[in-house]
């Protein structure tokens, strides 16, 4: 049973991998002027919930190398390779989101309903993703991002505010909705749920 649950895994976890790169590469970013609104974290989100923190903060791994490999051969907008080539921005947050994510599951799962548990998991793990990026933006490049958006540097919290806002939003919307069904249907197969615990 042992080696049946970790070639499962193996073979989850590969998909999912998979599925992330093809994501970053292609259909996963929808440009929004100097920012993009992205999906990419809910394939995360679900590894972190399936699978566990670790395979979560593994898949969130993938993400950011590839956000990297992206953002040097095909940014999605203007500050992707100015930003988006730290692996700080790129990839630290993805890895959180698996973390976050995957912990918040294990905490309210035992308790609660699974829907319940993936619709906090989900929200949390998106809003870490999506708080910590435009922050580090912020923190790191502030010249930068606030000469991008026409701004003075004073000026800038009150407009990353408001990215927060106009993409946050929406990719919590789409996570909180999405996840639930997907983990119930991937939890519906036996073999998934076995792989899990």
């Amino acid at each position: 049973m042992h080696n049946q649950k970790s070639v499962y895994r193996l073979t989850i976890r590969a998909l999912l991998t998979a599925l992330i790169i093809v994501q970053t590469m292609t259909i996963g970013f929808i440009p929004l002027g100097f920012t993009s609104l992205t999906v990419i974290h809910i394939t995360v989100i679900i590894a972190a919930i399936v699978l566990g923190p670790w395979d979560g903060m593994f898949i969130g791994l993938m993400w950011g190398l590839f956000t990297i490999v992206r953002a040097l051969t095909a940014p999605t907008t203007p500050l992707d390779p100015i930003i988006f080539t730290n692996p700080i921005v790129a990839v630290v947050p993805r890895v959180l989101i698996g973390l976050v994510a995957g912990v918040t599951f294990n905490a309210l799962y035992k308790r609660f309903h699974t829907v319940v548990a993936s619709v906090v998991a989900a929200a949390l793990g998106t809003l870490t993703n999506t708080v910590l990026v435009i922050a580090l933006m912020g923190l790191l490049y502030t010249g930068t991002v606030a000469k991008a958006y026409g701004v003075t540097s004073s000026g800038l919290l009150k407009v990353l505010m408001g990215v927060i806002a106009t993409n946050g939003v929406p990719e919590v919307i789409g996570a909180v909705i999405l996840t639930p069904i997907i983990v119930k249907a991937l939890f519906s197969v036996k073999r998934l749920h076995l792989a899990r615990d």
